[in-house]
């Protein structure tokens, strides 16, 4: 292993030990992005608001959250989903989908324009012990590169390949409401369409987030959720030269979503808006890159061997 690999993996460690100091310093700043947001609808800020004043929030149980398509204007996320009980007491349980997204032109907003990414996950959780949780997972994913000038043309494929694993610690704020602070580590490495390297090689990304969870009505099991989840990660890039990325803060991403039951059935639906405020991006400008999302999950229960 070269000198720049050691200096880079040694950095990494030291920048991973010191996440939560970061992501105080993105709390120190987010006003500014706060007033950014303030020219989008109020429901918009409103979520934003939110998330400062809980800023420990909760993730949502079964819920499929959209990726980052790049910059865009408007994006559109879907997903389908299996969910399985492992074992009897509800502890153990996999989740496996396949999703698709569209976004649109930089110099339109239709949310179906063109093809952004298919990807395949299987994810593996556990409730180790009272109001925590971990999970691992593995992801494939394929996304269109498209160019930069008109008529944004595709240019070439990339694949990734990814792993994770996370953890969750739950606060229970009385009946209705659940709060839930998530840290992901992900190792993310990529491909062009013929498995030869790209301008990115691979990348570590560490990801914070905080999800406010509101039990509507226990009439077709009825959720509100609102969250918003920061992003950091270093990369090792093949081009110009081999070399490391500095480690840093690189996008939030704030949601709502509404989950229900459907009657009789073993299916539930997500339905929400997420926004991707991407660092230096041309969309930030204009309020950033704005998702509909929709996932239907099959919930099969535990059945003994």
């Amino acid at each position: 292993m070269n000198k720049a690999s050691n200096f880079g993996i040694s950095k990494y460690s030291l920048c991973v030990s010191m996440v939560f100091l970061a992501f105080s310093w993105f709390r120190s700043h987010l006003n500014l992005t706060i007033k950014q947001l303030s020219m989008m609808l109020s429901i918009k800020r409103f979520f934003a608001g939110l998330f400062l004043l809980s800023c420990i929030g909760s993730t949502l149980k079964a819920q499929i959250s959209p990726p980052g398509l790049g910059d865009a204007n408007n994006a559109f996320w879907g997903a389908f989903g299996v969910k399985r009980q492992l074992d009897s007491l509800g502890k153990k349980q996999a989740l496996s989908y396949i999703a698709i997204g569209r976004k649109s032109s930089p110099d339109d907003h239709n949310l179906f324009s063109k093809q952004a990414i298919i990807v395949l996950n299987h994810e593996v959780y556990h409730s180790f012990a009272p109001h925590q949780q971990y999970s691992y997972a593995i992801s494939y994913r394929r996304q269109p590169q498209y160019e930069s000038t008109v008529p944004y043309d595709k240019e070439n494929t990339e694949q990734e390949f990814r792993i994770y694993g996370r953890y969750a610690y739950t606060f229970d704020l009385g009946k209705k409401w659940k709060l839930k602070n998530t840290v992901r580590q992900e190792f993310r490495k990529f491909f062009d369409a013929g498995f030869h390297q790209v301008e990115e090689d691979f990348q570590f990304r560490t990801r914070i987030k905080s999800q406010l969870t509101y039990n509507l009505s226990p009439k077709n099991n009825q959720k509100l959720a609102l969250s918003a989840e920061a992003l950091f990660s270093i990369s090792h890039l093949n081009e110009p030269d081999p070399q490391w990325s500095s480690f840093g803060y690189r996008e939030m991403r704030i949601a709502a979503y509404y989950m229900f039951t459907i009657p009789n059935s073993p299916f539930t639906v997500d339905v929400g808006y997420m926004d991707d405020l991407i660092r230096d991006s041309r969309s930030i400008h204009h309020g950033g890159v704005h998702y509909l999302a929709a996932d239907l999950i099959w919930n099969i229960p535990y059945r003994k061997r």
